[in-house]
């Protein structure tokens, strides 16, 4: 479980790139407080560095946060300590009863875990709803096709105070698969230490998410926003909900 968002690339992540988690955070409390939702537990699934579940506690929620970093893991333990966290792969993890469950960040499309597929998929949305409670929601976002604009791979890179990432995607349109090649750079003591990791995403089609969400039991609205976060480019937004 250490070959993704390793110790630099969690850092980098986390001073860096938290507005998905903070700015969203918002949007769903207030979805929450819509759904009649103002206790109990919070499941948040591909909780990174625990920016979002701090948002949570704040708000009086209780939050068991899974991530498949180690590194992640460390990060928002000592970020939310009232908070429950494990090091575990979110397709594989155990859900306790909830009354919701939260993935924020397009997490069910990374392929970090071998067994994540169309399959999966719909397994993993029947333990979710059977771990919700009556009247819980699911709400998560995907990476739809089209990410890039066009056929070629294109190079972006950003820096922060004593670090840097080179980040380079490329869109397979056959296989809807996203490949991210990233590069780090961060200085510890008075050299800058160099790390690599490749992450690969199944890019899912909204339609066919709906649908699987559906034959499970959820009554499914989407949205492109949460609140006044609005998603990136061929990103969707599911809120699930289980009747009462």
């Amino acid at each position: 479980m250490n070959e993704w968002y390793k110790e630099d690339l969690a850092f980098i992540h986390d001073v860096g790139f938290g507005d998905w988690a903070l700015k969203s955070a918002p949007g769903i409390l207030e979805i929450l407080n819509r759904s009649q939702i103002r206790e109990g537990l919070i499941v948040d699934l591909g909780c990174g560095s625990g920016l979002s579940a701090q948002e949570f506690t704040k708000a009086d929620y209780k939050v068991l946060g899974i991530d498949i970093s180690e590194s992640m893991i460390e990060i928002a333990r000592t970020r939310v300590p009232d908070a429950d966290f494990r090091v575990e792969s979110l397709f594989k993890a155990d859900i306790p009863p909830c009354n919701a469950v939260i993935s924020l960040g397009e997490c069910l499309n990374y392929l970090f875990d071998l067994d994540n597929n169309s399959q999966t998929l719909v397994e993993f949305f029947y333990r979710i709803y059977n771990a919700l409670t009556p009247g819980g929601v699911f709400i998560f976002d995907i990476a739809e096709p089209g990410q890039l604009t066009s056929g070629t791979p294109i190079k972006n890179f950003t820096e922060g105070e004593d670090w840097i990432v080179l980040v380079q995607k490329e869109e397979d349109r056959d296989s809807e698969i996203l490949t991210r090649r990233i590069i780090t750079f961060r200085k510890v003591g008075e050299h800058y230490r160099r790390d690599d990791e490749v992450h690969r995403q199944q890019l899912y089609k909204a339609a066919d998410v709906t649908a699987k969400l559906r034959q499970v039991g959820f009554e499914v609205e989407t949205t492109q926003s949460y609140g006044q976060f609005p998603l990136p480019k061929a990103h969707l937004a599911f809120i699930a909900y289980k009747p009462a």
